[in-house]
């Protein structure tokens, strides 16, 4: 009986598609080195809050590891590190390969803009001796989420002489911070009526930033003018310089570990910064690759990827196309041969909102990096929907490399659902699929992530850079 109960075991383990959790399978060894990954993660968390923070971030990172300005026209040989910055909120990073263009290129696509803020073209206003920004969310938020938290404002103001002034007011421990304020409990009763949507209304998410007027004025909107005289004695700008400014508004905190554990992280702007970094570590690593590595960042993704920095543009298959033609191939023949990674989140099984989940196809934390046939909504709208042959080879090079991973999708069928780049990088004949890291409590100002399923991401992306 013994023997048949132990061959019954081994046929289970064989046919059965079973998934634990990953922190319980994996090595110590192997968890101290994700946590050791993640504390440099965390720094550039802090350091790249909006998207343009982040190109900046990477190039002093690209520039420290050998990567030089890209330039259209020059040959290069294997091993050389180039970037090209789009706009300063976009930036594509290769290293040449071995090989020819004609045999294609790797490519791992992740995007660094987030939920978030934006200031309105004519921000400023006074009512009732208090001052405030207006503002206008930007991605898919809830509302709600973005009151009575510690709010920093990051961007760009640029002057009418061409001139431009970087603003960061909030993340220094000295400085003043806003936020936008909510109702009391106490006169809530027909707020708390209303539908979550409405629960705090577009317009409402206004940014308190004074109260004091300024002093010896007897004139109207003093408070506003007050902060006015502060912008511009430390800044130089006027109330009409915001109508040419990209102004942030995001949660002011800083990464931090969560749980008592320490294995997770809890920050802002996870979706997709959790990607973008180990996609830029796997490519660091990669020295004389056989084929070309990509890694490109892009903006816009939050809003659909539209633009000149989304990836509903050419820039990426025009630096593509440019690496190709410099070997004598065309850029056509170079995407068509390609293979792509679209690096951005899944999802991660949340026990307190079960229901909307499909758990026997949902990713979990610590359960490795999430590999997502497809994404789309209900029926698969916008959604490039990866063949079974390249699944199975992607499914071949993690196997083969030893990395932790998992098959999952966004939530059930008729919950909802949402979209990456992997669509827009598809429509150029490029195999594509997409892998990343499973999100607890995705789109709110703090999100969740595994320290485990970070790491297991940047070891799947260079595995596919050595073996793709």
């Amino acid at each position: 009986m013994s023997e048949k109960k132990d061959a019954a075991k081994e046929l289970r383990e064989k046919l059965f598609y079973t998934r634990k959790n990953g922190a319980g399978k994996v090595s110590a060894e192997v968890l101290a080195e994700a946590d050791a990954f993640c504390e440099g993660y965390k720094v550039f968390l802090d350091r790249g809050k909006t998207e343009r923070e982040a190109v900046a971030c990477t190039v002093a990172m690209a520039e420290k590891n050998g990567f030089v300005p890209f330039e259209s026209g020059k040959k290069y040989s294997a091993g050389d590190r180039v970037y090209k910055v789009n706009r300063e909120k976009a930036i594509v990073l290769a290293v040449i390969g071995k090989q020819s263009a004609a045999e294609g290129m790797l490519i791992s696509a992740a995007h660094i803009d987030s939920p978030r803020l934006d200031l309105k073209p004519n921000p400023m206003y006074e009512s009732d001796d208090l001052a405030y920004f207006k503002t206008h969310y930007y991605g898919g938020v809830k509302k709600y989420q973005w009151t009575t938290i510690p709010m920093s404002l990051h961007g760009v103001v640029c002057l009418a002489d061409g001139s431009k002034v970087e603003i960061n007011i909030g993340e220094d421990e000295n400085d003043p911070q806003i936020c936008v304020t909510d109702l009391l409990i106490h006169l809530s009763a027909e707020q708390l009526q209303r539908k979550a949507m409405d629960v705090i209304k577009g317009e409402n998410l206004n940014l308190l930033i004074g109260s004091r007027p300024l002093a010896d004025d007897d004139g109207s909107d003093s408070v506003k003018l007050n902060v006015l005289k502060l912008l511009n004695e430390k800044y130089g700008i006027v109330e009409a310089d915001f109508l040419s400014a990209e102004l942030e508004a995001v949660p002011a905190f800083k990464a931090r570990d969560i749980g008592l554990d320490r294995s997770m992280i809890g920050a802002y702007g996870h979706d997709d910064r959790v990607c973008a970094y180990p996609s830029l570590m796997a490519l660091f690593e990669a020295e004389k690759p056989e084929k070309t590595c990509v890694v490109c960042l892009a903006d816009k993704e939050e809003i659909g990827s539209e633009g000149n920095t989304g990836l509903n543009s050419v820039y990426l298959t025009n630096f593509i196309t440019d690496i190709a033609e410099s070997q004598g191939v065309s850029g056509r023949a170079a995407l068509s041969a390609s293979r792509c990674l679209s690096a951005d989140v899944n999802a991660a099984y949340d026990p307190n909102f079960a229901d909307v989940y499909e758990k026997r196809n949902s990713s979990v934390i610590n359960g490795g990096v999430v590999v997502t046939k497809y994404t789309g909504s209900r029926g698969k709208s916008g959604s490039s929907d990866a063949s079974a042959e390249f699944m199975a080879h992607v499914r071949g090079i993690l196997d083969s490399e030893d990395v932790l991973w998992q098959a999952g999708e966004l939530g059930r069928v008729d919950a909802g659902g949402g979209g990456t780049v992997a669509l827009y990088i598809a429509h150029y004949d490029v195999d594509v699929v997409d892998i990343g890291v499973p999100v607890l409590s995705m789109h709110a100002p703090l999100e969740v992530v595994s320290k485990l399923d970070v790491y297991m991401t940047k070891k799947a992306i260079a595995a596919f850079f050595a073996k793709g």
